[in-house]
């Protein structure tokens, strides 16, 4: 699986290097890249009632990245404040199952409670969130298990008690999701060297010369 993390507005590089890394280290077969492109803040997602971004309007804006990056997922991560409808905040929003999702920042770190800075948990934080949502994006729902990766945080409380990584029942999902796409990719790529070989073929039998077709292998 190829994840590609999009910068919303400035963000500290340390931090996504470390949420880079443990993306790397939870999903199997996994590369991750950071864009080097970023997003700029939109206006139209900013409610100034409740002084926060609407989450599902980013989302679809992120979705728009998915195709320009080449890659499977795109990770939307931003410094602002998000919420859906119905909800005070979120601390990420996902397609379930999809290829975009997004985390906030903003209420991972300790400073927002009125306590010390610690880069440490603040790490440890934004890297769990980022997981749960691509967790989303592989069609996992919410788990039941307190200490599941899976598990819905309704407070930043939730967050530090689960871990970073998946109970026994979702890790099976997980991999189950990835050996999915990973067939599917393998089909498409057979799919495209069969209709090379296909255009080759007509080409000989047309009495044409096409060097660039010549030298294809098929395996």
């Amino acid at each position: 699986m190829k994840i590609a993390i999009l910068r919303i507005g400035p963000l500290d590089m340390e931090v996504l290097g470390k949420v880079q890394g443990g993306l790397c280290n939870v999903f199997p077969e996994t590369a991750c890249v950071i864009l080097e492109g970023v997003m700029p803040i939109p206006e139209d997602t900013y409610n100034a009632l409740r002084r926060q971004h609407h989450s599902s309007h980013l989302l679809a804006k992120i979705y728009d990245y998915v195709k320009e990056s080449g890659t499977d997922r795109v990770l939307g991560i931003t410094n602002m404040d998000l919420y859906v409808p119905r909800l005070n905040f979120v601390f990420g929003e996902a397609q379930c199952p999809g290829r975009a999702a997004i985390i906030s920042l903003c209420r991972l770190k300790p400073e927002f409670y009125g306590q010390p800075a610690n880069k440490e948990l603040f790490v440890e934080r934004s890297t769990k969130e980022a997981v749960h949502e691509i967790g989303h994006t592989l069609g996992l729902g919410h788990c039941h298990d307190p200490a599941c990766i899976m598990f819905f945080s309704n407070n930043i409380q939730m967050t530090d008690t689960k871990k970073c990584k998946f109970c026994s029942e979702c890790w099976p999902k997980v991999l189950k999701a990835l050996e999915r796409k990973r067939r599917a990719a393998w089909k498409m790529s057979k799919m495209r060297k069969q209709t090379k070989v296909d255009v080759y073929v007509q080409h000989e039998s047309a009495g044409l010369y096409c060097p660039s077709l010549k030298t294809i292998h098929v395996v």
